[in-house]
C-alpha cells in the first residue's frame, strides 16, 4: 500500500527512481483517499470537482520516465489540488458561487499550464469562500457548506483557500495552488499548519484567476514543508504576457532572481541564516490576553520567538505609527473590487456580466457582508472620492515599512497571521466574530505589496495549529524561504492530523 502522509517532493521522486513507486500508484492512492475522507466518513469537504484524466495523465509520466529516464520537470508525478479560483480546462471552475456550477473552462489558467509542463498531475479543485471574497469557507456553490478543520473537524479551515489548506492537511495531495489578496493563503495555512507563501504581486501571473483586487492579487504555492514550498514556487512564476503586472517577473528574472536558479537552491543555510537574523517584533498585531482566543495564539507564537532566541536570533519590538488607521484606510475592496471582478466576467458571456446582478444586496448569510458590500460597490473605483487618498496611503505605508526595516537592520518582520486559533463553524453565524473586523494580521502584507510566509509555530493547548508570519521587502521570496527553513528545523512542530479522530 501506497502511504501518502506527509510525504514530500523528494521521497516521491527518489521512489520513482528506485522503481518502488510510480506516478500512477501515487495518484491513485490519492484519489482513493478524497474519495474515502471528503465527502464521506468525517465529510472535510475539501473539493469541488475531481479530474477524470488524473490516472492517464500519471500513466503518461510513468511511460516518458522509463522510456527516457528523466523526470519531465520539477515536479514530475507530483499530485497538486488547485483552488477553485483558477480556470482549468475541463474541470467544473465556481469561483465559489451557484453562478458557476456548470462552468467549464476550456482554457488553463497561465499557472495551470506551468504546472503541468512541470510534470505536476492536478487532482481537482478546492472550495473557496464565495468570489474569495470572505474568512470563512463555505459558499454558494456548496449550499453554504464549510470545510472542516482535519486538525478539529468542529473548527473552520480560513479562507478564501480554504479548500487548499484542508486538502494539504487531510494528505489528498502533495502540494496546493492557493491565492492571495488580503490573507488567503496565509490564513489557512496558519490554520492547517501549513507553510504557504504570498508572493510579490506579479512574480506569478494571475492570467485565468478570477480576481478580487488586482493590484494586491497573488496566486502562491502551499506545501507541509519549505523545500516542498519554493520548489513549486520554481514552477509558477514567470512572465505572462497576458497579465501585465509580471513585468514584475521579468525584472526578477534580469536581477537573476532566484539565486542558484531555484527558490530551493540554499534552504540548506536556513537554520544559520535564522540563528544569525534579526526580527522586528510586531507587538501590535498581538491580541489582548484578556481574550483567551487570542491568550492562546500569543503563548504560541511567544514559545516559538524564545525557543528561536535562545539559537542566536535577536528580536527587536517595533512600533508602526498609525498602524491601525493604515490597515482600515488603505483597503480597497469596497471600491474597486466590483470593478475588478466585472473585467474578468466580460469574458465569460454565459455567466452575468455584473458581480451585482450575482450577489444579493442583503448578504444571504452573516459572514458574506464584506461580499455583498464589495459587489454593490462603484461601478468605477474613481467614482468614489477617497478612493484617491486610498491609494496615497497604501504607497506612504509600503515606504514606511521599507524605511523601517532598513534603518533597523532587520531581515524580516514577525508577527501571528491571526490573532485568534481557527474559529469554530458556528462562530461564521453566531455573532461571535465580526466578519469586517476579522482579526487577521495579513493585510500588512498585502497592502504593501511586500511579500510574506506562515510558518507552523506550534499548537495550542486544545490541539490547534498557529501559524507564524515573516514579512520582507520586495522580491525576497528567496530570503524568506530560507529564514522559514530556519524557523522549521529549529522549532520541529510539524505534525499531521490524528486521523482516528475523524471517524469517532
Amino acid at each position: 500500500m501506497v502511504v501518502v502522509q506527509e510525504t514530500s517532493i523528494a521521497q516521491v521522486h527518489d521512489g520513482f527512481k528506485r522503481g518502488t513507486l510510480t506516478a500512477k500508484d501515487l495518484t491513485t492512492a490519492f484519489l482513493r483517499r478524497i474519495a474515502a475522507f471528503d465527502k464521506v466518513g468525517p465529510q472535510i469537504n475539501a473539493m469541488m470537482a475531481v479530474s477524470t484524466t488524473a490516472i492517464e495523465e500519471a500513466t503518461s509520466l510513468d511511460r516518458y520516465f522509463k522510456e527516457t529516464g528523466k523526470f519531465k520537470g520539477k515536479l514530475h508525478g507530483i499530485p497538486i489540488v488547485v483552488k477553485d479560483q483558477a480556470d482549468t480546462k475541463g474541470m467544473v471552475t465556481t469561483y465559489g458561487s451557484a453562478a458557476g456550477i456548470n462552468n467549464v473552462p476550456d482554457k488553463d489558467a497561465f499557472v495551470i499550464k506551468k504546472l503541468t509542463e512541470a510534470g505536476a498531475i492536478i487532482l481537482g479543485k478546492t472550495t473557496t469562500s464565495e468570489w474569495a471574497c470572505c474568512w470563512f469557507s463555505a459558499n454558494g456553490a456548496t449550499g453554504y457548506k464549510f470545510t472542516k478543520n482535519p486538525y478539529n473537524l468542529g473548527h473552520d479551515v480560513g479562507a478564501s483557500s480554504s479548500g487548499s489548506a484542508a486538502a494539504l492537511a487531510a494528505h489528498f495531495a502533495i502540494l496546493a495552488v492557493g491565492e492571495d489578496t488580503g490573507g488567503s493563503i496565509r490564513v489557512p495555512s496558519s490554520f492547517c499548519n501549513l507553510v504557504g507563501i504570498r508572493p510579490t504581486p506579479g512574480l506569478i501571473s494571475r492570467a485565468g484567476f478570477c480576481p478580487l483586487i488586482k493590484v494586491q492579487d497573488s496566486p502562491g504555492p502551499m506545501a507541509t514543508n519549505v523545500r516542498d514550498c519554493a520548489l513549486m514556487l520554481d514552477c509558477m512564476v514567470g512572465f505572462d504576457p497576458e497579465d501585465d503586472f509580471t513585468g514584475v517577473a521579468a525584472t526578477a528574472a534580469a536581477m537573476e532572481i532566484p539565486r542558484g536558479a531555484s527558490y530551493a537552491a540554499f534552504l540548506d543555510h536556513g537554520p544559520e541564516k535564522i540563528r544569525k537574523a534579526k526580527i522586528g517584533v510586531v507587538r501590535q498585531f498581538f491580541g489582548f490576553n484578556d481574550d483567551p482566543k487570542c491568550r492562546a495564539v500569543n503563548e504560541v507564537i511567544n514559545d516559538a520567538i524564545a525557543k528561536l532566541q535562545a539559537t542566536g536570533t535577536t528580536f527587536l519590538d517595533v512600533n508602526i505609527d498609525n498602524l491601525k488607521h493604515y490597515m482600515t484606510y488603505t483597503q480597497t475592496y469596497l471600491v474597486r473590487s466590483r470593478t475588478d471582478i466585472n473585467s474578468f466576467l466580460a469574458n465569460k458571456p454565459h455567466l452575468p456580466s455584473d458581480i451585482a446582478d450575482i450577489v444579493p444586496k442583503t448578504p444571504a448569510q452573516p459572514y458574506l457582508d464584506l461580499l455583498s458590500a464589495m459587489a454593490h460597490g462603484p461601478e468605477e473605483p474613481t467614482l468614489e472620492p477617497t478612493y484617491a487618498s486610498r491609494l496615497l496611503l497604501r504607497d506612504e505605508l509600503q515606504r514606511a515599512i521599507g524605511c523601517l526595516m532598513a534603518s533597523l537592520g532587520l531581515d524580516a518582520l514577525a508577527f501571528p497571521d491571526v490573532q485568534i486559533p481557527a474559529p469554530r463553524l458556528e462562530d461564521a453565524t453566531n455573532g461571535s466574530i465580526e466578519t469586517l473586523k476579522f482579526p487577521t494580521n495579513t493585510f500588512l502584507s498585502s497592502q504593501t505589496r511586500m511579500p510574506a510566509i506562515s510558518v507552523p509555530a506550534g499548537f495550542t493547548k486544545s490541539g490547534l495549529p498557529v501559524g507564524l508570519e515573516l514579512l520582507a521587502l520586495e522580491y525576497q521570496e528567496q530570503h524568506l524561504l530560507e529564514l522559514a527553513r530556519g524557523v522549521e528545523v529549529t522549532l520541529e512542530v510539524r505534525r499531521a492530523p490524528a486521523e482516528d479522530s475523524w471517524l469517532m
